[in-house]
């Protein structure tokens, strides 16, 4: 027997559809604890990094990516998300490989419907 709520769900406000989110590996430096977060949407590019109280995040608007850079070692890859307008660039160590190039190519994609 199943109950259905007189009120409706609430919208997912703040939510974007098409976001994803790469966690950098536990085994390298700086992401024991709490391991850095890229999330990429329609919108923004974002790194989340966790503190014991706190986080920290920076964000760079799609339209203003200026380029995406891929480092790669042996294991893990490095990413460098670089804005038009001058700022720090956003970066990230202890990747995969395929997060890296995923990131990339999403960054992309959103700028190439941005434009039509």
């Amino acid at each position: 027997m199943g109950l259905n709520s007189a009120i409706p769900n609430p919208p997912n406000v703040g939510v974007t559809s098409g976001e994803e989110s790469f966690s950098a590996s536990r085994w390298t430096h700086g992401n024991l604890f709490f391991p850095t977060r890229i999330v990429v949407n329609s919108l923004r590019v974002s790194r989340v990094k966790r503190r014991m109280f706190s986080r920290s995040e920076e964000s760079i608007s799609i339209g203003q990516v200026a380029s995406v850079k891929i480092s790669t070692g042996m294991i893990w890859s490095d990413i460098v998300i670089e804005s038009t307008g001058g700022t720090d660039p956003i970066t990230s160590h202890g990747h995969r490989k395929g997060d890296a190039v995923r990131i990339r190519d999403l960054v992309e994609s959103f700028q190439a419907a941005g434009r039509r």
